[in-house]
């Protein structure tokens, strides 16, 4: 069987079945071939203008994009290389600030031993011129013991060989 021979088949078949009309005029295939000429003649512009604009759009869309990526990643790159410089700025202030600290310490250090050096030098002094201050007072007060022996013994009378022992020491004293 050909083709034809089966078109022929389903159109003869009527009732129930699947059938092909072939009457052009009771299908409207004309008025369906100018619809379609129709549109396809004024609609070709508009058609071709829409895609046209969204085709545009979509270019300039994508371009921005691309743009906007490049412009991205250069300030990526700006905000990477300042954040190294921070880095290492903060790596240099930590440094200066323990060197700093180092120096400080020595500085306090060498003070504190100025300062107990000081203190103790101060106090030595003062102790001397305690002990000073001690050994005048108790000269003063022999020297009063002695004093008031002397004159208690001088009013009980001096004997004569005494005073002659006296004489005797004060002239070899004096060098005579």
């Amino acid at each position: 069987m050909s083709i034809m021979g089966t078109v022929l088949l389903l159109a003869t078949e009527s009732e129930g079945g699947f059938g092909l009309n072939l009457d052009i005029l009771e299908t409207n295939i004309v008025n369906l071939g100018l619809l379609i000429g129709i549109l396809f003649y004024f609609g070709r512009n508009v058609l071709t203008n829409t895609l046209s604009e969204r085709r545009s759009k979509i270019e300039k869309t994508i371009v921005e994009a691309e743009t906007k990526a490049k412009e991205a990643a250069i300030t990526l790159s700006e905000v990477q290389q300042k954040l190294t410089q921070a880095q290492a700025e903060a790596k240099q202030l930590i440094a200066t600030a323990e060197d700093n600290a180092k120096a400080i310490r020595e500085s306090i250090l060498v003070q504190a031993e100025e300062d107990v050096k000081r203190l103790e030098e101060t106090a030595a002094r003062d102790l001397n011129a305690e002990r000073d201050r001690a050994i005048a007072q108790l000269r003063q007060q022999v020297v009063a013991m002695s004093l008031q022996k002397v004159e208690s013994e001088l009013q009980v009378g001096v004997a004569e060989e005494t005073q002659q022992k006296l004489i005797d020491s004060s002239i070899v004293l004096l060098g005579g």
